[in-house]
């Protein structure tokens, strides 16, 4: 009695198990429709009266759709390796043949489809064709960093003037090493305002998640934001402190920046936030033979430096000195430690918010100058350097200028990074090394990209 109603009642286990996941998936496929409907506006198409009563986080608070199909998927996973490992004992005992035929067509592959199905429903579905997953979207759980980087088709299906069929937004391949980081950078309400983490972007940038992706909140600003100062008053004159946001630095006032101050809470460009020592650099003469100075660079190529870079760590004194004759200058800025991107514009000058990881964002064959100091010097590696010097090759036109400027090594590597700057065969105009300290060397150099042949 007992060994006959054994297959029997197998059989029925079987089909409670089959009708569990059967409901499980109607339950999901049914919620996911009603929430696609809700967040196409079926239901509601009053967007401004559900953003009075609901916000961004009181809709999802209760309930996430990611989380409830990640549970569904995890449930039917399970199932799965269950069943898989009946069919495996039965192929070892080699009975009831039609069980595990009936199991591997009617259950396994249904639920392994569904499975398949469940996890294409949690990428964005964004354009008019099915989005195809890719490895990389795949690592992220964040849903907002997940609608960035999935490629955007064009709406009217045809090829886009940059001459493709999608737009695809770009994060450095370091973001992956930086996950948890890179979540929290972009969790937040659409529309609503960013948290105050710009440090924390600089942090991802410096690390190689650069470029970052774009974020669709409102940036914080000083509520007490007062007018620059006009042009001839803002190049040599502090800025107003209230329109800088403080809150991450340690200082609290452009007049704590001051060079005298030990917790001024920066170690670069030291004394840089002083207008009256600043006034003197590049155009007055010193002791240093690697001090050079504006006017006798600009002699070697008269009324043919208009536009250039100054890549370097500094509140863009050198690119205020050049405004003043007619040559326009971009600063390069990272804000370590103290506010050099907001000087540098509240002064009336560019800043290029840049890291050393990145490519320059210039044409080739574009700038008339690249002027270098402060930033690069003995400790950089000599390859990231060779990237470095070849992309400055890269946007100097033919007949540019690229200035070193106190650059300083050990002596014992000088060979080494001399040859770094001599390799591009460029013709030299003025070239120095001159003592620094008992172990240290200055150089200071001006050279002159030539023609090449195409």
């Amino acid at each position: 009695m007992g060994r006959s109603c054994f297959p029997r009642c197998g059989f029925a286990r079987i089909i409670a198990w089959l009708q569990l996941v059967l409901g499980i998936l109607v339950i999901v496929v049914s919620i996911s429709s009603l929430f696609r409907f809700y967040s196409a506006g079926f239901f509601v198409h009053n967007e401004d009266i559900c953003r009075h009563f609901y916000g961004p986080k009181d809709v999802y608070q209760g309930f996430d759709i990611n989380d409830r199909i990640a549970e569904v998927l995890t449930t039917i996973e399970n199932l799965h390796k269950k069943l898989e490992m009946n069919l495996q004992q039965m192929e070892k005992s080699n009975t009831r043949l039609e069980y595990k035929k009936y199991l591997e067509v009617e259950v396994l592959r249904p639920v392994y489809s569904a499975y398949t199905a469940l996890k294409q429903l949690r990428l964005p579905k964004i354009g008019n064709g099915t989005v195809k997953e890719e490895s990389l979207i795949d690592t992220f759980t964040t849903e907002e960093i997940r609608k960035y980087i999935t490629p955007k088709e064009n709406r009217i299906g045809k090829i886009n003037f940059y001459g493709t069929e999608k737009i695809y937004n770009t994060i450095g391949h370091a973001c992956v090493l930086m996950k948890k980081e890179l979540e929290e950078y972009m969790d937040y309400d659409i529309g609503s305002y960013c948290k105050d983490d710009w440090n924390l972007a600089q942090k991802l940038m410096v690390n190689g998640c650069d470029p970052l992706p774009r974020r669709r909140c409102l940036t914080r600003a000083s509520k007490v934001f007062q007018k620059p100062y006009p042009i001839n008053e803002s190049l040599w004159k502090l800025p107003d402190d209230r329109n800088v946001r403080w809150g991450n630095y340690q200082c609290r006032n452009f007049g704590c920046l001051s060079g005298k101050n030990p917790k001024r809470g920066y170690t670069k460009c030291i004394g840089c936030f002083e207008m009256e020592k600043e006034k003197l650099k590049w155009v007055t003469n010193t002791s240093l033979q690697v001090d050079f100075l504006i006017r006798n660079v600009l002699a070697i190529k008269p009324g043919q430096i208009r536009i250039g870079l100054d890549y370097g760590v500094g509140t863009g004194t050198f690119a205020a000195r050049m405004r003043e004759l007619n040559v326009t200058i971009v600063s390069t800025a990272l804000n370590l430690g103290a506010p050099f991107n907001e000087i540098i514009a509240l002064r009336g000058l560019i800043p290029l918010y840049a890291t050393l990881n990145q490519r320059l964002p210039f044409f080739d064959n574009t700038m008339d100058l690249i002027h270098t100091t402060g930033f690069l010097d003995g400790w950089i590696d000599l390859l990231l350097m060779d990237f470095i010097i070849f992309d400055w090759d890269r946007v100097l036109r033919p007949g540019g200028l690229l200035w070193i400027d106190r650059f300083f090594c050990n002596k014992k590597d000088v060979e080494d990074y001399t040859y770094m700057f001599q390799q591009l065969r460029y013709k030299k105009h003025k070239w120095v090394i001159a003592p620094k300290s008992q172990h240290q060397v200055y150089l200071s150099a001006v050279l002159e990209k030539p023609p090449r042949a195409i």
